[in-house]
């Protein structure tokens, strides 16, 4: 029979499993590895009932579930994979009016993963991914700069991002901005280059390490060399 072979076996039990036998809380394990391990799995089968079933959980009673399903749904977008998550962008958003801190970045990250695999529906959450920037924390704010980047990249929704971006790039702290810099490269055009160098000029005296301002001047001459 074939339940006698080790390996149908196996098999059998991994199609029935529920993706939330494996993640780090039904483990009792409080480090990220399973959930890492979980996203490459959930990558390698293809198990889109796990993503479905990941999604449905981010309302779970317990926060530790909610976190654990976040944390795996961003590193399958992170780790070269956004448009298994990309049909979910409407259930991220709605994560960024929660309660839990863990969820609002946790979707920020998934949300930038996705936006240049469905950006109109990332951008339909502009207003509320703003909401979240003005008043999030670091990670939420990277990963806003890293949404408004990949927008202000797309015609159509240029003019709405860019000076929202370039907002950011104004008033983020001097150790954000080389990063947020090279993030920014991919929205510059001919059109945006000159207000782009004029604030990466205007604000690289507060640069306080040489590796920064090194970072800021390469920026800089990547710009200038694509519009030659």
């Amino acid at each position: 029979m074939l339940f006698n072979d080790p390996a149908c076996l196996k098999t059998t039990i991994f199609i029935r499993m529920k993706v939330t036998d494996l993640i780090a809380t039904a483990l009792n394990r409080r480090d990220e590895e399973p959930n890492q391990e979980l996203a490459d799995k959930i990558i390698r089968s293809g198990r889109q009932d796990w993503i479905k079933e990941l999604v449905d959980n981010l309302h779970h009673k317990d926060k530790n579930i909610q976190s654990d399903c976040i944390k795996v749904l961003y590193e399958i977008g992170e780790r070269g994979h956004p448009e298994m998550i990309a049909p979910y962008v409407r259930d991220f958003g709605r994560l960024l009016e929660s309660g839990n801190n863990r969820l609002v970045w946790g979707a920020m990250i998934a949300l930038d993963t996705v936006s240049l695999i469905n950006p109109k529906a990332v951008y339909a959450l502009l207003p509320d991914i703003m909401q979240v920037v003005d008043k999030g924390s670091v990670i939420t704010i990277d990963h806003g700069v890293g949404i408004l980047s990949k927008l202000s990249g797309i015609s159509e929704y240029k003019e709405m991002t860019f000076p929202l971006l370039m907002e950011q790039l104004q008033k983020c702290p001097p150790k954000q901005l080389p990063m947020y810099a090279e993030r920014s490269l991919m929205a510059v055009d001919a059109g945006t280059q000159s207000r782009f160098l004029d604030l990466l000029q205007n604000r690289i005296t507060e640069m306080e390490k040489d590796s920064q301002i090194k970072r800021m001047e390469k920026v800089m001459k990547q710009v200038i060399k694509q519009s030659t």
